[in-house]
């Protein structure tokens, strides 16, 4: 029985990049042994373990026969007798199919360690092409390591883009295609995500309202950069160096979706687009099952972020509807949150990735003007129920009214 590191840790641990997990193969073992061990059995579908000491998970190795369609159509097979270089060949890529002994010496039978030298990301065998989840891991892969650059080998996009022409990305669940876009978003370059499922096929699949976006013009005093889809990744660019949260760059995403739609006879203008795209983000929601807070926050900003970028026009009893609306009367978290998606919409465009977002500082001091605003009083002078809130409410139209005529940024 050999117990080896493999995949991830062992790939960045080469490439002295953060890793927090670790997986491990066991050669020349058997679920009985593993029990009898200590550990304890957690796989449905082929033998893993947990270490109760580590909390770590320990896979049998295997080898793994195509059986049907899609990311669970698979058969799997372990045994003693199976190899460390059987179960590493069944990897997506070179560089994840190394393993590291207890001594540090590293095992790479398909040339991982030369490929993160050379910076490619290439497939290990052709068995790559029978699983179309590997499309979504591969694009994830180079949203990761684009910044180092890293690029994919041409004959790993031939096979990608062979998966998507076999109809075989329309057999992944939502929760798997779900789970690797939300991980994805949180890489270092998530528009590399974007770009690259769009070079092999597999956005106008998965994401068919963001595909549509590519090739809608905008009006360039506006959007120097045109194009709707340009700005789309320009804005998702910007997303991640203001936020590493997932929410935030998801609303960013699709905080456009209604531009794809809008009338042909208005364009390059896109006058409505706000409203347009609510059913839309809400189609992609649904079928990828994504997240409440997630949903929240992308349905809000779609619909508002317009107005976001407006607000220092507004008057007092309209800058109030929007703090309300967009749910920054109840969380400063929420104003945060939204506000940093508006930015990452206004710095999205060519040539303005640097300027100054006026509205971030203006309706967070808006927001404080506002919750100030006392109603003890009128409580006290005997006012219940519905004439507390209409008091309250013209209390704070007046607090913005000051606040407006003294604010300076």
């Amino acid at each position: 029985m050999q117990i080896y590191r493999v995949g991830g840790a062992v790939r960045d641990k080469l490439l002295n990049y953060p890793c927090h997990e670790n997986d491990w193969v066991v050669v020349g073992s058997s679920p009985e042994e593993m029990v009898a061990l200590g550990y304890r059995p957690v796989g449905q579908d082929f033998p893993v373990f947990i270490d109760p000491r580590s909390g770590e998970e320990y896979a049998l190795a295997r080898t793994e026969r195509k059986s049907g369609v899609g990311y669970g159509g698979f058969t799997f097979h372990t045994s003693p007798d199976i190899s460390l270089e059987d179960d590493l060949i069944r990897r997506d890529l070179t560089i994840n199919a190394m393993a590291e002994s207890d001594d540090g010496s590293i095992t790479d039978p398909y040339g991982g360690q030369q490929d993160l030298e050379n910076k490619v990301l290439r497939h290990v065998s052709d068995a790559f092409a029978e699983d179309p989840l590997r499309v979504l891991r591969v694009a994830r892969f180079a949203a990761r390591y684009a910044h180092l650059g890293f690029t994919i080998a041409p004959e790993t996009r031939e096979l990608m883009s062979a998966i998507v022409n076999r109809g075989e990305m329309t057999a992944l669940v939502a929760e798997r295609v779900w789970k690797e876009t939300q991980r994805a978003l949180c890489e270092r370059s998530p528009d590399v995500f974007i770009e690259t499922l769009r070079s092999c096929g597999a956005l106008a699949v998965l994401l068919p309202e963001v595909e549509a976006l590519f090739g809608i013009e905008q009006r360039a005093d506006y959007h120097p950069e045109i194009d709707t889809g340009i700005h789309t990744l320009m804005a998702l660019q910007q997303s991640a160096l203001l936020s590493d949260k997932a929410t935030i760059r998801f609303t960013v995403l699709v905080h456009d979706l209604g531009k794809a739609i809008t009338p042909k006879d208005i364009l390059p203008r896109h006058t409505g687009h706000e409203a347009r795209g609510l059913p839309l983000v809400k189609q992609v929601c649904d079928r990828l099952k994504v997240p409440n807070q997630h949903r929240q926050l992308a349905m809000v900003v779609t619909e508002y972020h317009l107005m976001c970028h407006k607000s220092l026009e507004f008057k007092p009893e309209n800058l109030l509807k929007l703090l309300t609306v967009i749910g920054a009367l109840k969380s400063a978290d929420k104003l945060d949150d939204f506000l940093l998606c508006c930015m990452a919409d206004a710095k999205g465009r060519k040539g303005l990735e640097h300027q100054d977002y006026a509205p971030n500082t203006y309706l967070r001091a808006a927001r404080e003007a506002v919750i100030k605003v006392d109603v003890a009083d009128l409580v006290a002078n005997g006012l219940k129920g519905a004439d507390i809130g209409i008091h309250l409410k013209q209390r704070q139209i007046d607090a913005l009214s000051q606040f407006k005529q003294h604010y300076q940024p």
